[in-house]
């Protein structure tokens, strides 16, 4: 999961730092446009399993914490996703099918003002604190 992330993040850092890629346009109707200050994360049915508990009561405590953060939640309707910053970049990301219950409960934070942040859930709260407090 860890190569999948890093994967993902170095690559929508350099797609994000890529000027020319307003030149030509890409059809966007595929991708699920995200442009406010939320968390994003996938709608599932799991499979009930105490690993399963235990990732989601800690994607639980993230999301309240969020919640309390003035973040709105937003359901993934689509696996390819559509960061718009408010300098008008943009952060394209492909959710990969999930491997695993914690890939299946991946929260990606976006301030409108930042790029998109990837939430480790064994980490809890402070990385997200980090990202807030971030200029």
């Amino acid at each position: 999961m860890k190569k999948i992330i890093s994967f993902i993040l170095v690559t929508a850092a350099l797609f994000a730092c890529n000027p020319t890629r307003n030149d030509h346009q890409v059809d966007k109707s595929a991708y699920d446009v995200i442009t406010g200050k939320c968390y994003v994360y996938r709608e599932f049915k799991p499979a009930a399993s105490p690993l399963m508990d235990s990732v989601l009561q800690l994607r639980k405590q993230i999301t309240d914490y969020l919640d309390q953060q003035q973040f709105k939640a937003h359901i993934a309707g689509k696996d390819s996703l559509l960061f718009r910053r408010a300098n008008g970049l943009e952060v394209m990301i492909e959710l990969p099918a999930p491997q695993d219950a914690w890939e299946a409960n991946t929260i990606i934070v976006f301030d409108p003002q930042k790029n998109p942040l990837f939430i480790n859930l064994h980490k809890g709260t402070s990385q997200i604190e980090q990202y807030i407090k971030a200029k």
